[in-house]
């Protein structure tokens, strides 16, 4: 693999393209794989300062592909030979959590690197087991690392890179005790990351105290909110809003929209009112098990269902392809929150509408909001009322799916199958006799053997390069470390 140091006088050739950093073949590969072909301004900025090793910290709208900023150098400057986790990312919630290990899966997919997410309300143990295996990074929320640190199931020695993410929202959620007690745990020579979008006066302080001369980029942003939303503004009592968001829904017959609301109980209350029509539907709120909430996410991200119906928990960091409308069903609480919830559609050069329900009671929120954004929302009088035709076809539309929408993972993927064998630790099998067994079939290297996740008593296996079929017919005629394991096509 190439190692090579990123070199500020190369690059005038590819100056748009991320092969002016000297970046590995495996890093190059999956980057055109999941369709990036230029950094943005970011990214252009962050990934030359991270692969030369010094600390940054970075203050950057969400939306920005900040991700990629810190999850491209640090893939590139990971070595797979090491057991032990490299990096440890913060993020402030389970969402980000999850978004940023897939991001970084995805980036590292070639280089075989193996990202764990971990966060609260899901076993410790199943998570305990995933870090005994060989990890390089690890991305949770601030309360679940440091009970894995403190517990010992999380093993720090190694670790190099530290990524602080969202970390104004860290300050708003009351973690930064957390997340200074975690740094406490932390080798003292290391390179430190830190992204957000505001830099208040407690994150200055936190930078000054654990970081190292760190580089400051600020991305300034052309405007707070982008042109390429469409912002409304409708006037109800509260009692009218339910049958006037039926009304609006008709009338403007979104691809794909996110309804907010500010309580769970809204949320079940949309929800239920919008499935009972028969519209492609779903729901996310806090009070929901953490397992239900991750599957909504991913059927969503899938394009299984046209609506989600939500709180502000996937307002910050969810990043969701073609989203054309986002709905207030409720004003929010908290001025920034309008900005994170309409931040879902417009994305990617794309067109999108922002629509805002304000009952009786909301006028001195939507003063802060308007006095925060800097302009007005106009005020529609009236939702258009539509022919009967036109109706009918609008229902038929929402209650159908939408277009199926381009998974990052899945193009990625393409030529990857994940084998499934019926046996693991309990049989004494480690990842090392795997390799050996898929290396001897005829045709087969260990650069055609991806990431490999050995449990109590199954494992799996990723083959890369088409090659998936030609290991399961070789696996089934011979034998692991002298057993005879049943081995097919993965059905998760």
């Amino acid at each position: 693999m190439n190692n090579n140091k990123f070199n500020k006088n190369e690059g005038n050739i590819l100056d748009n393209t991320f092969k002016k950093y000297n970046l590995c073949d495996e890093i190059i590969k999956a980057l055109d794989g999941i369709g990036y072909s230029k950094p943005s301004d970011v990214q252009s900025k962050v990934i030359p300062e991270i692969l030369t090793g010094k600390d940054v910290v970075v203050k950057s709208q969400t939306g920005s592909g900040k991700t990629a900023a810190f999850g491209i150098p640090l893939c590139e400057k990971t070595l797979w030979e090491d057991s032990k986790p490299q990096t440890l990312i913060l993020t402030p919630t389970r969402e980000l959590a999850i978004q940023v290990k897939e991001e970084l899966t995805n980036i590292g997919r070639f280089k075989r690197i193996r990202a764990v997410a971990v966060f609260g309300k899901q076993p410790f143990s199943d998570q305990a087991r995933e870090l005994k295996q060989k990890t390089h990074i690890v991305v949770g929320t601030p309360g679940r690392v440091f009970d894995h640190i403190d517990r010992g199931t999380l093993d720090i020695s190694n670790i190099k890179h530290l990524v602080i993410d969202e970390a104004d929202e860290m300050l708003n959620m009351g973690f930064i005790d957390q997340v200074r007690d975690i740094i406490n745990t932390l080798n003292k020579n290391r390179q430190t990351m830190l992204f957000s979008a505001t830099i208040p006066e407690e994150i200055m302080g936190l930078c000054k105290m654990y970081m190292n001369n760190p580089v400051n980029v600020e991305i300034k942003a052309q405007k707070l909110i982008t042109d390429n939303i469409n912002h409304e503004l409708y006037r109800f009592e509260e009692f009218y809003k339910l049958d006037n968001l039926s009304k609006l829904l008709i009338s403007e017959v979104p691809e794909t929209a996110v309804i907010f609301c500010k309580t769970k109980e809204n949320v079940d209350k949309v929800f239920e009112n919008l499935n009972k029509k028969g519209y492609s539907v779903n729901k996310i709120h806090g009070g929901m098990l953490q397992k239900d909430r991750l599957e909504v996410m991913d059927k969503f991200k899938k394009g299984n269902f046209k609506i989600l119906v939500a709180t502000d928990v996937a307002a910050r960091g969810i990043d969701v392809e073609g989203i054309t409308h986002v709905i207030n069903y409720d004003l929010p609480v908290e001025k920034e929150a309008y900005v994170h919830r309409i931040g879902r559609t417009g994305r990617a050069g794309a067109k999108g509408k922002a629509i805002s329900f304000v009952n009786q009671y909301e006028d001195r929120l939507l003063d802060m909001i308007q006095e925060y954004i800097g302009f007005k929302i106009p005020v529609v009088g009236e939702i258009a009322e539509v022919s009967k035709e036109k109706r009918d076809e609008a229902i038929k539309a929402l209650k159908s799916r939408p277009k199926v929408k381009k998974e990052k993972a899945k193009v990625i993927n393409k030529n990857i199958t994940k084998i499934y064998l019926n046996g693991g630790k309990k049989k004494k099998l480690r990842a090392g006799d795997f390799v050996g067994a898929i290396s001897r079939i005829e045709g087969i290297t260990a650069e055609d053997i991806g990431i490999i996740d050995v449990q109590d008593t199954v494992s799996y296996v990723d083959i890369l390069n088409g090659k998936g079929n030609k290991v399961i017919e070789g696996l089934k005629n011979s034998t692991i470390k002298g057993k005879k394991l049943r081995v097919e096509k993965a059905r998760r």
